[in-house]
């Protein structure tokens, strides 16, 4: 049977066809056969609205399989969380979140997501973060406070990769197989 893997791009213009889809190839390259990753385009990705994103979230989580992965990249992780928070997945196996803003304390604030979303995350869902040194986007720091909110989440900090991971997820497949 194919695992299926919902991938959310982040927010900014272009980003799912001149950014994120570096991280999907990279993701199902790693990965190789037995995966097939759903990666849809989020509404206005330049100027992104919760409940915008929220709408198509939904839609797309619905439609998922037992045993799916959810992975979130940037403010699409974000969005990814605040989704989650209010209404767990009935079949997801794991959460994955790459880069992502914390809003809260200590985080950024967000016009139209909710504080401390995290920490309401489905408990007992296992929950990877991933997290670049060289981050010059989302600071270092926020997973650090993505950490604390979600206790016993696994938590990789990646020496000298950047936002997007240096478009390397090989440490998320790895994480993603391990799985079974």
């Amino acid at each position: 049977m194919t695992r299926q893997v919902l991938f959310v791009q982040g927010g900014g213009e272009g980003t799912h066809d001149n950014w994120d889809d570096k991280l999907v190839a990279s993701l199902s390259a790693e990965l190789g056969s037995g995966y097939e990753i759903r990666y849809p385009v989020m509404p206005n990705e330049a100027d992104p609205s919760y409940a915008a994103w929220k709408t198509v979230l939904e839609r797309e989580i619905a439609l998922l399989k037992p045993g799916a992965i959810l992975v979130g990249h940037s403010l699409g992780g974000t969005m990814l969380v605040n989704v989650l928070a209010e209404r767990a997945p009935q079949h997801a196996a794991a959460i994955f979140l790459i880069a992502a803003p914390f809003i809260g304390k200590d985080g950024w604030t967000g016009e139209d997501l909710e504080p401390d979303a995290a920490a309401r995350l489905p408990k007992g869902l296992p929950i990877f973060l991933y997290h670049g040194s060289e981050d010059e986007i989302a600071p270092l720091a926020h997973v650090a406070l993505y950490a604390k909110a979600v206790p016993g989440a696994h938590v990789r900090r990646l020496d000298g990769r950047d936002h997007q991971l240096n478009n390397n997820l090989s440490e998320v497949a790895d994480d993603i197989r391990e799985l079974g």
